[in-house]
């Protein structure tokens, strides 16, 4: 018989989680032995990251010793590092962790208008600009979403996040921004794939952004057809762009 067994973090995860799943256990954010043992007594084979940890929290971490050893291994330590370690971990015990995206391939951003009106030749030519600097600044590991006025970067995301970076650079612009987020150059989707919601699209309308464009196929698209039902009522366009295309 097949389980759906979650480790928690006490302060991260939503609590309704627990009326979703066969067993959960709560844990701190670093008790990286607890979540070992957890997923090893529970027989677990395969494993997928869901939601987000807080950024700050990298500098609010209360490591178990098993934490403090990999930690003590890294030359760096940001999301992809640590991440990165922790599934070497999980797969030293014979627990492979798949993509992030399991199960939902389908809500994956796709080419071209995915909702709202057919971005003004201005607004194209700002992605197609705001995706060269995304990707170059996702190239540094600072951030992964930039917003663009008329040719003029106006914000980019750092350790903040994408919501305080849309704030940021709407207030700035006024009105009619475009945000582009991106992925990395060498994104490991098992722990980081880059995603909007309906709460990004609300955050973006009430920072006047007006285009929000996606990398196709590496952006999920959560709760897709609320974004698609609120789109017309905060007068958001939402488009996805390969790379080295045209919108």
């Amino acid at each position: 018989m097949r389980k759906i067994i979650a480790a928690a973090f006490t302060g991260e995860t939503n609590t309704d989680l627990v009326n979703d799943v066969d067993e959960i256990e709560w844990m701190r954010v670093g008790q990286l032995g607890r979540l070992l043992n957890c997923f090893r007594s529970a027989g677990v084979r395969h494993a997928m990251m869901a939601g987000q940890i807080a950024p700050g929290n990298l500098f609010s971490l209360r490591p178990d010793m098993k934490a403090l050893v990999l930690l003590a291994r890294l030359k760096r330590r940001n999301a992809e590092t640590i991440f990165g370690a922790i599934a070497d971990e999980l797969s030293f015990i014979g627990i492979e962790l798949l993509p992030a995206f399991t199960f939902l391939e389908d809500d994956l951003a796709s080419h071209g208008l995915i909702v709202g009106r057919e971005p003004t030749r201005r607004e194209k030519a700002d992605i197609v600009f705001g995706f060269r600097i995304a990707k170059e600044l996702s190239r540094l590991d600072i951030g992964q979403t930039v917003i663009i006025r008329n040719g003029t970067v106006l914000a980019v995301e750092a350790m903040e996040g994408t919501n305080d970076a849309i704030k940021r650079g709407g207030a700035l612009a006024g009105k009619g921004a475009v945000m582009v987020k991106v992925s990395k150059p060498n994104q490991d989707m098992r722990f980081d794939v880059p995603v909007i919601g309906p709460e990004t699209m609300r955050i973006a309308a009430e920072a006047n952004v007006r285009v929000i464009a996606v990398e196709t196929g590496r952006t999920l698209l959560l709760e897709k057809e609320e974004m698609v039902s609120s789109a017309a009522h905060l007068n958001l366009t939402v488009v996805g762009r390969e790379l080295q295309t045209t919108i």
